[in-house]
């Protein structure tokens, strides 16, 4: 959601100056960072999933797709190109942005974030059974008292190649939040499986592995271990970032490139009318953004990360995920029926994209 920032006159004139000066000075608005190219690109290989209700997120469990739906609180896997329901899970709230975000897997169980009435959390919960009859266990919860409301509310979980768990946490409408060390909103967290502190954490006693930001929702690792995240601005830029411990991501003090001591810029950043950057992969020697409101698919290369070309601008409406699926191919998770797309005949679906 765009809501009015408050910006700081200085700030703001800084920000333009630097960015028309990037785009060669001259009259006009500030440009993107990375020009795009046409909307080009592999094509569509075929279509693995339809008929799925608000998807958000995919994980694989031994190598079977699970999707997670916002609403309806539940988790699918794909069979026959169809969702059938694992299970439901307990406490759900869908309000706005928030309800079941996103999934994980690792050592047979499902991690999944989620909105309830109070906060947002983290439970992990058994897989039980086999591909195509899979249930879920009961849930356990490692992380509660996280921020929620109906928008920011972050939601993205991954398992780095540590083998600890990330996850986003919007600023849930509290922009001060993402600036307090001590507060979990507007943060990048890192724990254990079992949501403990890790010991190499950056700040002592905190799950806290980055913070200043307003509502990142893609993890991504390349393959030299470099973590990537994708980050939804305000009214001017959205962003991608390099992630380091402990590092300052800006906001609400800055969006997008300010140089301005103390904070990291984006590696790149994205006018929020072509963007909302949502979930993003690593895939061969590429980094792919999948777009909500921009509708479109970025590819940045890692040899170039200044860089981007686009795909599907329009062709597929508003996306939600894209992952590396255990062959190694792109798999696009559109997002048209959550109340804020245009959907089409056989949304929500998933494809396969040709050539990856």
């Amino acid at each position: 959601m765009r809501t009015p920032i408050r910006h700081r006159g200085v700030a703001i004139a800084l920000l333009a100056t630097l960015s028309l000066a990037a785009c060669g000075g001259g009259g006009g608005a500030p440009s993107d960072t990375a020009a795009p190219s046409a909307s080009t690109g592999p094509a569509l290989d075929d279509t693995i999933a339809t008929g799925l209700d608000a998807p958000w997120s995919i994980a694989f469990a031994d190598g079977a797709p699970l999707v997670s739906e916002r609403d309806r609180g539940r988790v699918v896997e794909i069979v026959d190109g169809k969702p059938r329901e694992v299970g439901r899970i307990d406490g759900v709230a869908a309000r706005g942005e928030g309800g079941l975000l996103g999934i994980a897997v690792r050592d047979g169980d499902l991690f999944a974030y989620l909105t309830t009435a109070t906060d947002n959390r983290i439970v992990r919960m058994p897989l039980q059974g086999a591909a195509g009859a899979r249930t879920l266990g009961p849930a356990r919860t490692i992380l509660t008292g996280l921020p929620a409301a109906s928008i920011h509310n972050g939601g993205r979980i991954a398992f780095g190649p540590d083998g600890m768990l990330y996850a986003t946490v919007g600023d849930a409408g509290r922009p001060d939040d993402a600036q307090d060390p001590r507060a979990l909103g507007g943060k990048i967290l890192r724990m254990t499986p079992d949501g403990a502190r890790p010991a190499d954490n950056p700040f002592p006693d905190s799950l806290v592995y980055s913070l200043g930001h307003r509502n990142a929702q893609g993890l991504a690792w390349g393959p030299d271990g470099a973590l990537y995240a994708s980050e939804f601005g305000q009214n001017t830029w959205d962003e991608l970032n390099l992630i380091r411990p402990g590092a300052n991501y800006g906001w609400p003090e800055v969006e997008g490139i300010g140089r301005r001591e103390g904070f990291v810029d984006p590696l790149q950043q994205w006018s929020t009318s072509s963007a909302s950057p949502s979930g993003i992969a690593v895939v061969g020697a590429d980094l792919l953004v999948a777009n909500l409101r921009g509708e479109r698919l970025r590819t940045v290369p890692l040899a170039a990360t200044a860089t981007a070309t686009e795909q599907y601008h329009a062709s597929l409406g508003r996306l939600r995920d894209v992952v590396r699926a255990p062959d190694g191919s792109a798999w696009i998770l559109t997002n048209n029926t959550d109340g804020r797309g245009d959907p089409r005949p056989g949304d929500d679906r998933i494809v396969r994209m040709r050539g990856r």
